[in-house]
């Protein structure tokens, strides 16, 4: 098959490696990809985010399914001008992609399907922002209301801090002041055809920028599938609950949801709550879950993107538990200093088991640089969570980057 993949992430540097692991012969070709991904498949240099360049280029060169895999030109209406040209696309349209790109539609959405979820209070200025701060009380929960890359989220017990969140983001437009919900996170994804729904395995991830959840949101520091501790029907609750109530709601407002839905949910002592959706694979979630994926990827996403879904069975999973570490930048998230030389890569990839997937990288004068913040998941599979953790720990000792940064408790808990 003939595959487009949009994107320059870890994340899709995921997808493509379970795609090829496929060895179906698939032609994949990245846009606008990263050094690693260019190892892998032809990179081409076109603005994912232009529904009319990419459409076009998708139909010039006969492509057969089209992945979306970052939230930005899903917002843009990027699937919906190729689905005009008649290609299937794995990724919903402008409208339902308001699920990530808007929390005030989302938190309608939910409440319209009657999905659980927190209590939310959506302010125009400061004055509507700091009542409801006030109403909500601590910890407090800022959200901007649009996309900000995974650093719009503000969980905080100092109310200056709040309000000056709140401040900065009323400045890009609206935000939502929300309650704070205390428990266990886990991200589930699931693929959706619009009107069915299958379940990827669940995984947990790690905003927060240092060890012990400390520090500033980040768009995720870490992650491990699957969830030993997840209680018996967890999976097949969320679907009833939450994702099939929230697909057929977007299907009865003529916005039908194709694509990845990711589910941001929380176990709080009252039950499961929604935190928030997004309209894609998650990053770093897929470079876990991905790699323990038996069935083939490529049929379950032209299934959803063709509308087939339904009647299939739920992909297969590998016993084998996967753990991903980010590599950063110095000074991420606020400000990360790039262009910095990465070196290592050959001895960690040796590690049996140990795969790498680029965030944020490029060659210069044949040498690895780092691009961004996020610059490299470091990905370990293991027969458990010890073996895991400590192939992927070895295999960051490996890599050198000046003033790198990552999480050394990434898992620990189930590993112990």
């Amino acid at each position: 098959m003939r595959i487009l993949v949009l994107g320059s992430g870890a994340r899709e540097h995921a997808i493509i490696t379970a795609l090829l692991r496929e060895d179906a012969g698939h032609e994949i070709t990245a846009a606008p990809g990263n050094a690693g991904i260019a190892l892998a498949v032809p990179v081409i240099h076109l603005d994912p985010e232009n529904p009319e360049v990419v459409s076009d280029f998708a139909l010039q060169n006969d492509i057969e399914l089209v992945i979306v895999g970052p939230e930005a030109p899903l917002v843009a209406g990027v699937a919906d001008a190729v689905r005009r040209r008649g290609i299937p696309v794995f990724g919903p349209g402008k409208a339902a992609a308001q699920l990530e790109g808007s929390k005030t539609f989302a938190k309608r959405i939910m409440d319209e399907a009657g999905v659980p979820t927190g209590r939310a209070v959506r302010a125009g200025d400061l004055a509507a922002a700091i009542a409801a701060i006030d109403e909500f009380g601590s910890p407090y929960v800022i959200k901007a209301d649009g996309l900000a890359a995974g650093k719009g989220v503000l969980v905080t017990d100092d109310r200056e801090a709040a309000i000056a969140h709140a401040e900065f983001w009323l400045g890009h437009g609206s935000m939502l002041v929300e309650e704070f919900l205390d428990g266990q996170e886990v991200s589930l994804f699931l693929l959706s055809d619009g009107h069915n729904v299958l379940p990827l395995s669940p995984a947990q991830d790690y905003k927060r920028l240092a060890d012990g959840d400390e520090g500033p949101n980040t768009g995720g520091m870490g992650a491990y599938s699957p969830l030993p501790w997840l209680p018996d029907g967890f999976v097949d609750e969320v679907i009833d609950s939450v994702a099939l109530p929230t697909v057929r709601q977007l299907a009865k407002e003529q916005t039908p949801f194709i694509g990845l839905l990711y589910c941001g949910l929380i176990i709080t002592k009252a039950g499961t709550r929604v935190i928030e959706f997004n309209a894609r694979f998650g990053d770093p979630e897929t470079q876990v879950v991905l790699p323990r994926l038996l069935t083939p990827l490529s049929g379950l996403l032209l299934a959803a993107a063709s509308g087939e879904l339904g009647g299939l069975p739920r992909p297969e999973f590998s016993d084998d538990v996967a753990v991903t570490v980010v590599l950063a930048s110095e000074g991420y998230p606020e400000t990360p200093i790039t262009g910095r030389l990465v070196t290592g890569l050959a001895t960690a990839e040796a590690i049996h088991g140990v795969s790498i997937a680029h965030a944020a990288t490029a060659l210069s004068d044949g040498a690895l640089v780092a691009t961004g913040g996020r610059v490299l998941s470091v990905v370990a599979t293991g027969a458990d969570f010890t073996e895991a953790r400590s192939r992927v720990y070895l295999a960051l000792e490996a890599i050198e980057l000046d003033g790198g940064q990552y999480r050394t408790d990434i898992a620990a808990r189930v590993a112990q």
